[in-house]
């Protein structure tokens, strides 16, 4: 029977010299893995493409502002001021745009903005006229003068 024992222990001790082999088979096997992980930048080259179509939109931004934007013709079509309008702007035909710069030019030249609150617009005796109020707001103002053109 001691024969037998002695058997025993040299078998039990080829199993154990295997899996230390198997532990190194795993790190093989994490490796193979890697190459997996490569597969990311293919995807890099799929998201190229968004960006080339980008590029070319550049392109067409920077056209766009060498051609000269047209007006809307609503707003350059001359309108009449009225009379007390007149006073401010003067008699002739005027688009609305140009009706407006000049209304800020009397505003600006006779300091009629208020100095603490810049939106409103403290009026004089021609502004009253136009305005119907003391003070107003400066867009309240453009809704204003609006009615005084024909």
């Amino acid at each position: 029977m001691a024969t037998a024992k002695k058997a025993k222990k040299p078998a039990a001790k080829k199993p154990a010299a295997k899996k230390p082999a198997a532990k190194k088979a795993a790190p093989k096997k994490a490796a193979a893995k890697k190459p997996a992980a490569k597969k990311a930048p293919a995807k890099k080259p799929a998201a190229k493409k968004p960006a080339a179509k980008k590029a070319p939109a550049k392109k067409k931004a920077a056209k766009k502002p060498a051609a000269k934007r047209k007006p809307n013709a609503a707003f350059m079509k001359p309108m009449t001021p009225s009379g007390a309008l007149a006073a401010i702007v003067g008699a002739l035909p005027l688009p609305r745009t140009e009706v407006t710069k000049k209304v800020w030019d009397y505003i600006k030249k006779n300091k009629l903005q208020d100095a603490i609150n810049r939106r409103m617009i403290n009026a004089d005796e021609k502004m009253k006229q136009i305005l119907g109020k003391a003070q107003v707001s400066m867009f309240e103002m453009t809704k204003l003068i609006n009615k005084h053109l024909k």
